[in-house]
């Protein structure tokens, strides 16, 4: 299986994989982001990405407010959108922005970036298109093309009553 949590499947991916690497490489995001064990999900990594899709990046942040100084002060100059919440019960902060052609968004909670629920959604996700192939995985993108978020998508293809909930039993 690949290993999501280092960015060298991009180099080897395809062009928009690639891109996103060199993107993300240019502007040394991860180098700066190191401190908050930074992992790529969502759609790019695992191939199911349409035109809009962004760069989810996930971090563990302990502090929010002082997270929020940190990526206000590394990426000054960019026009950076940043929300706190609550999700799932837990403490939660999403910074938007751009980076060349790339909406980019950094989310953080106080949990270690592999027990997130995005990383854990992409590993199911990736887990379940390897077993059922490259028509299923079509599907999927149609799917978005239309407007549906990922896990919905998977839920209909599915059949699941609460993909969010119901895509993690795959990890089992």
């Amino acid at each position: 299986m690949t290993d999501f949590t280092k960015l060298d499947y991009l180099k080897i991916g395809n062009d928009k994989q690639k891109r996103a690497y060199e993107v993300i490489a240019r502007y040394q995001v991860f180098e700066k982001l190191s401190n908050f064990s930074p992992i790529l999900a969502g759609t790019i990594p695992i191939e199911i990405d349409i035109e809009e899709s962004d760069l989810d990046i996930i971090c563990e942040a302990e502090n929010n407010v002082e997270f929020e100084k940190f990526l206000i002060e590394i990426f000054e100059g960019f026009d950076l959108k940043i929300e706190k919440s609550k999700i799932n019960d837990e403490e939660s902060l999403v910074c938007n922005f751009e980076l060349e052609e790339f909406p980019i968004e950094i989310f953080a909670q106080n949990k270690p970036t592999t027990q997130q629920n995005a990383y854990r959604h992409m590993i199911a996700e990736y887990k379940i298109l390897q077993e059922k192939g490259e028509k299923f995985k079509q599907k999927i993108i149609d799917l978005k093309k239309k407007g549906i978020k990922t896990e919905p998508a998977f839920g209909i293809l599915l059949g699941l009553e609460n993909p969010y909930e119901d895509l993690l039993k795959f990890l089992k």
